[in-house]
């Protein structure tokens, strides 16, 4: 695997002793987990296993027990470090009028994006998108209108402006095409490689945590295994979440 830039690099994070726990039960326990400068972790695990959960307490939108903190290169803490995050789809009224360009440009500007759109700020969209990939022609479209690749694209945008110090990824490829799919993770692959960006990406395909992830761990809501992905997805552990023949089965 090719090396990366780590001088860009503005953040890793670690995860100690994390639980969030609900009148209903406990949602995570003692969970413990580092992502580091230019990883791909991949959080697997089955459906209500926590991973959404977790990403959320990344975030600060959940209350939770434990320590979440942050480190730039040299080992100081961040307090407040920038977190990207595309989520496995986004609700919204599809007949809303707002376009691509009005989501952009919130990152843009605090004033309302109904106020109209400066060249620069247009300039400055175009330019979002044109590092994920994405036409041109899409920067007029209503959000309504866009096929789930296209959307996927804009929200990775949207998520790398300005650039994080942490990137999460919650089933970014969930309504995504075969095609759509690769181009993505190539992008994100992409991202890891030039500016050393630490991600933590929430996936069920096993072939394409293999593929693209430097690490990966099995949460049920707690760390199961962790490491390299090669070795976690050789686990008995895995391979029995996943309803995969253990070795020496039939």
């Amino acid at each position: 695997m090719n090396e990366v830039k780590r001088t860009t690099c503005k953040c890793s994070t670690e995860i100690r002793n994390l639980s969030v726990t609900k009148r209903d039960g406990i949602l995570l326990h003692d969970v413990n987990l580092d992502i580091h400068h230019g990883e791909i972790l991949a959080l697997i695990g089955r459906n209500g296993a926590g991973k959404t959960t977790l990403l959320k307490a990344l975030l600060g939108r959940i209350p939770y027990t434990g320590s979440i903190t942050f480190h730039d290169p040299e080992g100081k803490r961040l307090s407040h470090p920038h977190i990207g995050y595309v989520p496995q789809n986004m609700l919204f009224d599809r007949d809303t009028p707002m376009t691509v360009l009005d989501m952009l440009c919130a990152n843009l500007t605090r004033f309302p994006v109904w106020l109209g759109h400066r060249k620069q700020q247009r300039k400055e969209a175009l330019e979002m998108l044109k590092r994920v990939g994405a036409r041109e022609n899409l920067l007029d479209k209503r959000l309504g209108t866009l096929s789930g690749g296209e959307m996927q694209r804009v929200l990775l945008a949207f998520a790398l402006y300005p650039k994080p110090d942490l990137l999460l990824l919650d089933e970014p490829v969930s309504a995504v095409d075969r095609m759509g799919i690769e181009t993505f993770y190539d992008l994100v692959t992409v991202m890891r490689k030039e500016h050393a960006m630490p991600i933590l990406l929430v996936s069920h395909d096993l072939a394409h945590v293999e593929k693209y992830a430097t690490c990966a761990a099995l949460l049920d809501k707690t760390i199961i295994v962790s490491g390299p992905v090669r070795q976690v997805m050789q686990t008995n552990a895995v391979k029995e979440a996943f309803g995969l023949k253990l070795a020496g089965g039939k």
